[in-house]
C-alpha cells in the first residue's frame, strides 16, 4: 500500500463544486489581477487573525519582503532571524540590502530560542523574523520583550501557521507585521502561487499596498518606488473558499498528530514533535527525529511511503549564505540531519498512518542494530 506525503487531489475532490463555482465566478468577472475576489479575502483573512489589515501579495516571499520594506528596513540594517527555515527567509532580508544575522532554535521546538536572542542584537538591528515552523508559533512573549527594549521591529514569518495559537491568539496579531504563505500544499493553500501581509498599523498597511503595485496612490500616480507582487483575482477567490474550511482541517490535523503520538511513544530511537504549553500547533508538517535518516527514507520509500526533508540543509550552511554565516548552530545543523516529515493531511486516513508508523518502528529498529530492514506486511 503507498502512503502518499500529500494528497491535494483528495482535498479538491472533497470540495469540487464550491472551487469550480468560485473559479467560474472569477472568469465570468474577468477580474484576474487583484479585484474584488481578492479584497474579500483580504477582509476575511483579516479577521481570521484577528487584525486590521491583510494584504494579498503574489506569495510568501513577497510577503516578507514587502513587510521589510514598509518597515523602512535597507542597506545597513541586520535582521535576526533563524538558520532552520526555508531559504526564503533569508532572502527576502537580502532583497532590502540588509544583512541576515542568524540565531540558533529551541532544542525541544525548533523555533527562534529566546534565551540566545538577546546576543544577537547590535546597534544595527532593525528587526527581528521569528519563524513559526511547521505549525507552532515561537515564545512570542520573550522575543517581544527583547525587542521593545531594544526598539526593534517584529515580523512573524507564518508561512506555515495557518491558525496557529499562542495563549488563544491567532499568528499574525502579535509582531508589527505577519508574512503568509498559501503555496498549495500548505494548511491554507492557493492553486499556484499566492501570500499575504497582516498587520495593525495602518500606515504600514498602506504602503505595502502601495508597494504591491507598482508604488501607486492611484492608477498611474506612483508616490513611491514598488514592485509588482499583486495576489491574483482565482487565487483570491479559491482561498475564500478553502478558508471556510480550515479550522475542520486543522482539527482533523491534530487528530492524526495525536495519533501519530501514541503509537510512536514508545518507539526506540524516534523523537516525536514537542509542543509548547502555549501554543496551539496546526501541523503544517509532522517532523520526527531519527537516526541514519537516509537509510530510514530509503527503507520506508521501498514499502511505499513518502517522506520529505525540511530543510536538509540549514540556511547558514547552503552556499549562498556560508561566508555570511562562519558561525555553528548545533541546533539547527542537528535538525538538518535528523529531521524526517512523514505524511500530514487532513484526508489521511487510519490504514494509511498505521502502515507509516509500522514501516517507521521496523526501520529505525533495524537501522539502530545494524541490520537491513525487513519488509513490513
Amino acid at each position: 500500500m503507498n502512503v502518499p506525503f500529500l494528497d491535494l487531489k483528495a482535498q479538491y475532490n472533497s470540495m469540487k463544486e464550491e472551487i469550480n463555482v468560485a473559479i467560474q465566478g472569477v472568469l465570468d468577472s474577468c477580474a484576474f489581477a487583484g479585484g474584488p475576489f481578492v479584497e474579500i479575502f483580504e477582509k476575511e483573512w483579516a479577521s481570521y487573525c484577528g487584525v486590521k489589515h491583510a494584504i494579498g501579495v503574489g506569495n510568501g516571499t513577497d510577503a516578507l519582503w514587502l513587510a521589510l520594506v514598509a518597515l523602512g528596513v535597507g542597506p545597513g540594517d541586520e535582521v535576526i532571524t533563524v538558520p532552520n527555515t526555508f531559504i526564503a527567509t533569508a532572502e527576502a532580508i537580502s532583497l532590502t540590502g540588509a544583512t541576515p544575522i542568524f540565531t540558533d532554535v529551541d532544542a525541544r521546538y525548533y523555533t527562534m530560542d529566546p534565551a540566545l536572542l538577546e546576543a544577537a542584537v547590535t546597534p544595527k538591528t532593525k528587526a527581528i523574523i521569528p519563524v513559526h515552523l511547521f505549525g507552532q508559533m515561537a515564545d512570542m512573549d520573550s522575543i517581544l520583550a527583547i525587542a521593545r527594549a531594544h526598539d526593534v521591529k517584529v515580523i512573524e514569518d507564518a508561512c506555515q501557521a495557518h491558525g496557529a495559537t499562542y495563549r488563544g491568539r491567532k499568528a499574525g496579531s502579535f509582531g508589527d507585521a505577519a508574512a503568509f504563505s498559501f503555496y498549495p500544499g500548505k494548511n491554507l493553500g492557493a492553486y499556484g502561487e499566492a501570500g499575504a501581509v497582516v498587520t495593525n498599523d495602518d500606515g504600514l498597511a498602506a504602503t505595502m499596498r502601495m508597494f504591491r503595485d507598482h508604488g501607486q496612490s492611484q492608477k498611474y500616480f506612483h508616490d513611491i518606488r514598488g514592485w509588482n507582487a499583486r495576489m491574483d483575482g482565482i487565487q483570491g477567490a479559491i482561498l475564500s473558499v478553502k478558508l471556510r474550511h480550515l479550522d475542520e482541517w486543522n482539527s482533523r490535523r491534530r487528530n492524526w498528530a495525536t495519533a501519530y503520538d501514541a503509537q510512536l511513544a514508545r518507539a526506540d530511537h524516534i523523537n516525536t514533535p514537542i509542543v509548547h504549553s502555549d501554543a496551539g500547533h496546526v501541523y503544517h508538517i509532522y517532523a520526527v527525529r531519527v537516526p541514519e535518516r537516509d537509510r530510514v527514507i530509503e527503507h520506508l520509500k521501498s514499502e511505499g511511503v513518502a517522506t520529505a526533508i525540511h530543510y536538509p540543509v540549514a540556511v547558514h550552511q547552503q552556499k549562498a549564505y556560508a561566508q555570511a554565516a562562519p558561525h555553528p548552530f548545533p541546533v539547527a545543523e542537528r535538525c538538518a540531519r535528523e529531521l524526517l516529515s512523514l505524511p500530514m493531511y487532513a484526508e489521511l486516513e487510519a490504514h494509511q498512518l498505521d502502515r507509516v508508523c509500522n514501516c517507521l518502528k521496523s526501520a529505525c529498529a533495524m537501522v539502530s542494530a545494524g541490520s537491513t530492514p525487513r519488509a513490513v506486511a
